[in-house]
């Protein structure tokens, strides 16, 4: 089931959940990416925010 589509900011921002649009739409924003982008940086590393932010080269 999915998350309450109100919500605009990640439960936990320690992790990035590319299946929820309001989590891709929150990290795509903070990192300054696509969408696109945001999804193969989290097949590269997998779903930890600090991972996935040193991996773009960007900053939490």
């Amino acid at each position: 089931m999915s998350d309450d589509k109100t919500k605009k900011r990640p439960k936990d921002a320690s992790e990035i959940n590319v299946h929820e649009p309001y989590e891709v739409a929150y990290w795509t924003k903070k990192f300054d990416v696509s969408a696109a982008e945001l999804r193969d940086a989290v097949n590269a590393v997998g779903v930890s925010a600090a991972k996935v932010a040193k991996h773009l080269g960007k900053s939490l």
